[in-house]
């Protein structure tokens, strides 16, 4: 299990532009993605313009896969990063707590 944490750092007043291109991001992950297991993305209440993201992939091609895909390039790469002061990505490795239930676990809930 790859853990995936990204901090980006928005120029000012791109916040909503920012949200705005993380809401379209995260179905598109969600639909076309089975090695993604979790898509989080958080506003920072005190600075608006600053974002979390959490990821979990099953591996390091699934990692590799997302990074691939067409919505990956036209949001975060042709959208998002444009918008940015600075981007910070950190790879970590699961060791304590369950990964999300799959889509077909959640999907009979």
């Amino acid at each position: 299990m790859i853990v995936l944490v990204a901090r980006y750092y928005g120029k000012p007043g791109q916040g909503d532009a920012i949200e705005a291109a993380l809401k379209q991001m995260a179905p598109r992950v969600a639909a076309s993605e089975p090695g993604c297991l979790l898509y989080h993305a958080c506003r920072s209440q005190e600075h608006p313009d600053q974002f979390l993201l959490y990821e979990q992939y099953v591996d390091e091609a699934a990692l590799q896969q997302h990074r691939e895909t067409e919505h990956y390039r036209q949001l975060v790469e042709g959208t998002i990063l444009p918008l940015l002061e600075k981007r910070e990505r950190d790879l970590y490795t699961l060791v304590v707590g369950q990964p999300p239930a799959s889509t077909e676990q959640r999907a009979g809930e």
